[in-house]
């Protein structure tokens, strides 16, 4: 009899894949810009028990991913800076991506909240350009020149958190209580390139970025980077802490959810 591809997979075949889920070693194109709103959006939009850091600081990454096998794709993250129990990190509202596979494996891994859509970064001899695109909307516009070529930095490591649940099969809140997950990524740095540009956002009901405004520009890189994450469960969390800040990941298509 021939292979069932739908049959088990060998232990060796489920270690590989588990491998790639979490701490494939990938080089990424990215252009990362940073910048303060206001205070009260950023407590506004962090569910309990995420607290606001230190500033209230919004980091955009537009980026281009190589995982070695698979083809390149590009990847984005709008996400704010919070803290949990004396941990400093950042919490993402939105995480677009352009293929079904690194939706899913951040998803259904990490809680991460990944949808499909546009992600597109360009370079034009020293001018950067990234654009992110969702329901036929470019909502986030990263561009400008680059200005110099910055120290590369020591290899560090930060922390990103993430709620991971699932609605429930009758459509009314979720399975269970969702986790807490600390999710760890060990960044080094190959390039690193200032950039004299702006950061654009536009309306869009299903993705409100333009909620969290630019009040002061931060600062704005282009750089080639490389991560390896591992994550773990902090904790879990009463479901009715995390529901009324689920629409966050999912497309709200509720009257409610309209302009």
């Amino acid at each position: 009899m021939s292979t069932v591809r739908y049959g088990p997979r060998s232990e060796d075949q489920l270690r590989n894949r588990e491998v790639q889920a979490t701490s494939v070693d990938v080089w990424a194109t990215t252009l990362v810009a940073t910048y303060l709103t206001d205070p009260e959006v950023i407590a506004a939009v962090l569910p309990p028990p995420i607290e606001p850091g230190d500033e209230p600081l919004v980091k955009v990454t537009i980026a281009t991913v190589d995982i070695p096998g698979h083809p390149t794709f590009g990847a984005g993250s709008f996400s704010v800076r919070a803290r949990h129990e004396g941990t400093d990190g950042y919490y993402a509202l939105f995480m677009p991506m352009t293929t079904e596979q690194s939706v899913i494996g951040g998803r259904e891994t990490f809680g991460e909240p990944k949808k499909l859509g546009t992600v597109v970064l360009g370079q034009n001899g020293d001018r950067v350009e990234g654009q992110i695109a969702r329901m036929g909307v470019t909502i986030i516009e990263v561009s400008g020149h680059l200005a110099e070529t910055l120290e590369i930095p020591s290899e560090e490591t930060r922390t990103d958190f993430y709620f991971k649940f699932l609605p429930a099969p009758d459509g009314k809140g979720f399975d269970h209580d969702p986790s807490l997950v600390y999710c760890h990524r060990t960044e080094q740095t190959r390039s690193l390139q200032k950039v004299n540009g702006e950061v654009i956002l536009r309306e869009s009901r299903f993705d409100p970025v333009v909620d969290l405004p630019v009040r002061e520009p931060r600062n704005i890189v282009f750089a080639e980077r490389s991560s390896v994450q591992r994550a773990e469960i902090h904790g879990m969390v009463p479901a009715e802490w995390i529901r009324p800040y689920a629409h966050q990941r999912y497309d709200d298509l509720s009257p409610m959810g309209e302009e």
